[in-house]
């Protein structure tokens, strides 16, 4: 699957349960890196945080098919990621999401600032 096709199917998998403040941080241009995207978006609660996990996982298996290679962080359900190999998708709740501060981390990459919708 192109990680374009891949990336619009994440975003939705987050629309799906009004997931906030979603940014992708296209890493492809950077050197050391693991992946070549992370998606980063957050939920205000850990029962939130999950279910934007799940519909993630949930409808890009359904509409393409593809499952990740792992997932962790659902113990706490404060920072889940999961992991499709080239994109990493990160939610958050909105505190660890300040603390840890990927797009800051990442800042020399380019970052695309998806508007919330309503």
């Amino acid at each position: 699957m192109v990680n374009e096709e891949l990336l619009k199917l994440i975003v939705e998998g987050i629309r799906e349960r009004k997931g906030k403040k979603v940014n992708i941080v296209d890493l492809r241009k950077l050197e050391h890196v693991s992946t070549e995207f992370f998606v980063i978006c957050e939920g205000t609660s850990t029962m939130q945080v999950s279910a934007i996990a799940d519909s993630i996982r949930e409808y890009v298996q359904e509409h393409s098919g593809t499952k990740p290679f792992n997932y962790d962080g659902y113990r706490n359900s404060q920072w889940i990621v999961i992991d499709y190999g080239s994109i990493y998708v990160h939610v958050f709740l909105p505190e660890f999401r300040e603390y840890y501060n990927l797009e800051q981390l990442w800042n020399d990459a380019k970052i695309t600032v998806i508007p919330d919708v309503e």
